[in-house]
């Protein structure tokens, strides 16, 4: 690549990633004036079992994901975000800070009331597991409505500050391994277990076109979402279905792949998952798995991971983040074969064997 090309492609970035940041970083400061404290007013605060949190690893981490994100885009890892390489509407971009905003004042009151459980109903209970039939993050409705789902993205980067994108394109170089190892994309398969609004798998249809991708989903809403997003591209098939128990064929994947998806399920349906994960895949086929760092890996951000839970409705999320991935996985028959942490998000890549 000439030289004149890569210096332009870096300052598209770089100015795209800058105005990006600041927006969600904007909307994150009013999020967290509405959510307030920790504790209610004439709550003892909580004990702290972690040190303090290192506010300056914490801005370096950040910056690295940075980085490393464009370091893979400067070499041909994978190609420069679609968002990147064209204006954002501004439209949209009111229609979402309108619809955050508003929804930000709803999810306050929910945080300061405790009040995690408007969306179970009889009802959904007949069509929904137990565990899924709450307010994760207090959001409204869920993940039930076509609503929730709009509003999902801008949530996700408001919360990462801008850093949603990188981090979840950390899994793209394993992705790319994988597809290396197989040697024809275009007899490939590949199945995002709770692909939510569909924004990872555009992220990999991006890069790979030519790869036949599942979305499987439990929520129609979210998997709607997903569907008009990656309406432009072939080879997509949406399956509504849990991702512990998918009903489809055994062996039938090159590639699986979960994105924050492990964080939301208790213990026992995490087991699950990574079986059922283990079970579509072929032999040598390998699971991505995207998900929160865990403690230990960045000593200094351990506080932080700890008080996440407490300021957002994560009622599983501490028990993830001490699980052991290599024996949740190497029960299942995957093995552990590497991992790349971007800022606040580990991918992992594991093999059937």
């Amino acid at each position: 690549m000439p030289p004149f090309t890569s210096i332009a492609r870096r300052a598209v970035y770089t100015a795209g990633q800058a105005a990006r940041i600041l927006w969600y970083t904007g909307h994150y400061a009013y999020g967290r004036r509405k959510m307030g404290p920790l504790t209610e007013p004439g709550e003892a605060p909580y004990a702290e079992e972690f040190g303090p949190l290192d506010r300056q690893r914490l801005k370096d981490a950040f910056r690295e994901a940075f980085r490393k994100d464009w370091k893979n885009i400067e070499t041909g890892v994978y190609k420069m975000p679609a968002e990147l390489t064209r204006a954002p509407s501004v439209g949209r971009l009111w229609k979402e800070s309108r619809d955050y905003l508003r929804d930000a004042d709803k999810v306050a009151r929910r945080k300061h009331a405790r009040a995690h459980s408007e969306v179970l109903s009889d009802a959904a209970r007949e069509k929904y597991p137990r565990y899924y039939l709450q307010n994760f993050h207090y959001q409204t409705d869920g993940w039930l409505t076509a609503g929730s789902a709009e509003r999902y993205e801008m949530q996700v980067e408001t919360l990462f500050t801008g850093a949603a994108g990188p981090m979840r394109r950390a899994a793209l170089p394993f992705i790319r391994d994988a597809l290396k190892k197989n040697r024809d994309v275009g007899q490939s398969a590949l199945i995002d277990l709770g692909c939510g609004a569909g924004r990872f798998l555009s992220e990999v249809k991006h890069n790979w076109p030519g790869l036949a991708v599942t979305a499987l989903d439990l929520s129609p809403a979210y998997l709607g979402r997903a569907r008009a997003l990656l309406g432009r591209y072939k080879d997509v098939t949406y399956l509504e279905a849990a991702a512990e128990e998918t009903g489809l064929e055994a062996a039938a994947y090159d590639i699986a792949t979960a994105v924050y998806l492990f964080h939301e399920l208790p213990p026992a349906v995490r087991a699950a998952v990574a079986r059922e994960a283990a079970r579509l895949l072929k032999p040598g086929g390998r699971f991505v798995l995207v998900d929160t760092i865990q403690y230990g890996d960045e000593s200094g951000l351990d506080m932080l991971l700890e008080n996440f839970p407490r300021g957002f409705h994560e009622p599983y999320y501490d028990s993830y983040c001490r699980t052991g991935l290599g024996a949740l996985f190497g029960e299942a028959g995957l093995q552990k074969i590497g991992e790349t942490i971007s800022f606040l998000t580990k991918a992992t890549v594991f093999e059937k064997k």
